[in-house]
C-alpha cells in the first residue's frame, strides 16, 4: 500500500470511528461475503477493457447470425422471434456502449459526455 492508499484507508477507518485493524477486518469480512460483487469492485481497468473487447467479439458473431437470418428470410423462411431477438441484441449493444462510455469517463476523471 502506498502512502496515498494508506492515508485513504486510515481516513476511512477514522470516519467510521474504528481502529485501522477493526476497519480492515470488517472490510475483509464484508468483501468475503459477496465474492461476485467484490470481484467486480476490484477488477482492474485492463480486465474491464478485456471484457468489453470480448463483448464486442460476441456482437460481431451476432452480426454474422443476423446476416444468416436475412438470407433465410430472403429465401422465404419464417422468423417468428426476429423482433424480440433484434430488441435484445440492440439492448446488449447499448449496454456495452454505455459501459465503454463510463469507462472512458472514469479514465478522464469526469462524467460521461
Amino acid at each position: 500500500m502506498n502512502d496515498t492508499e494508506f492515508q485513504r484507508f486510515a481516513d476511512a477507518a477514522a470516519h467510521c470511528q474504528m481502529s485501522n485493524a477493526a476497519f480492515l477486518a470488517y472490510a475483509a469480512d464484508k468483501a468475503a461475503r459477496d465474492l461476485n460483487r467484490t470481484a467486480a469492485e476490484i477488477a482492474t481497468e485492463r480486465e474491464v477493457i478485456n471484457e468489453l473487447f470480448a463483448a464486442r467479439r460476441h456482437l460481431g458473431r451476432i452480426h454474422g447470425l443476423f446476416n444468416q437470418v436475412a438470407k433465410a428470410l430472403n429465401s422465404g423462411a419464417d422468423a417468428p422471434h426476429l423482433d424480440a431477438m433484434t430488441q435484445t441484441v440492440g439492448s446488449a449493444a447499448r449496454r456495452m456502449e454505455d459501459a465503454a462510455d463510463a469507462l472512458l469517463a472514469h479514465r478522464d476523471g469526469g462524467a460521461p459526455a
